[in-house]
């Protein structure tokens, strides 16, 4: 039968490019694209919506995509051997009921936590708690530092080495240093460097 069916219809090469009703240029990709008449074949467009497979005039595809409606498209008949098509699809808009979070996984867990709530506490004298040195203390040994903290930590190291490196030139560099100076002076009138004394 499927014999028959290709005889009696003409075979060609269907290629084309699928994109949004909403916007012409947003190619709709990796679509699925089943001949529904020929054996349920079914194609994939690549990245940029386009397809290319081989079928039959008369033939009906069905191209399908997540968040798009299904379109059905039957080639028509054509004379040669080569059809390009310009496929449309529709995207669907699908609206959620809404959804409220809650903390608590049940109303027991809930009633739980507002009986064991404590608002006799001044917020005043609460906020001064929670910022006493001993809770900052105890905050610092199990919290770890954030990024803002390492980076002000790495500046300032950075900061301090970059000081440290120029601090320290007088004592470097015996040319900025008036001592060494004065003892090369006291050398040079003792004659530590004459050529009488330097003689082996």
């Amino acid at each position: 039968m499927c014999r028959s069916h290709g005889q009696e219809k003409n075979i060609l090469q269907f290629s084309g490019l699928i994109t949004s009703t909403n916007n012409p240029d947003l190619p709709v990709a990796f679509a699925t694209i089943k001949n529904t008449s020929f054996r349920d074949q079914t194609f994939i467009s690549n990245n940029d919506g386009y397809f290319s497979f081989v079928a039959h005039s008369g033939d009906t595809i069905l191209f399908t995509s997540v968040g798009f409606d299904p379109l059905t498209y039957v080639i028509p008949e054509v004379t040669g051997d080569k059809f390009t098509a310009h496929i449309q699809m529709r995207s669907l808009v699908i609206e959620l009921p809404a959804v409220t979070p809650y903390p608590w996984a049940s109303y027991e867990d809930y009633l739980a936590d507002f009986m064991a709530m404590k608002l006799g506490d001044d917020p005043v004298a609460m906020a001064r708690r929670n910022i006493s040195p001993e809770a900052m203390a105890a905050l610092a040994q199990i919290v770890p530092r954030n990024a803002d903290e390492i980076q002000s930590y790495h500046s300032l190291q950075r900061h301090t080495i970059q000081s440290n490196r120029y601090i320290n030139q007088r004592m470097n560099n015996p040319l900025l240093n008036p001592f060494a100076w004065g003892e090369l002076i006291n050398q040079i009138r003792r004659g530590d460097f004459s050529r009488e004394r330097l003689k082996y």
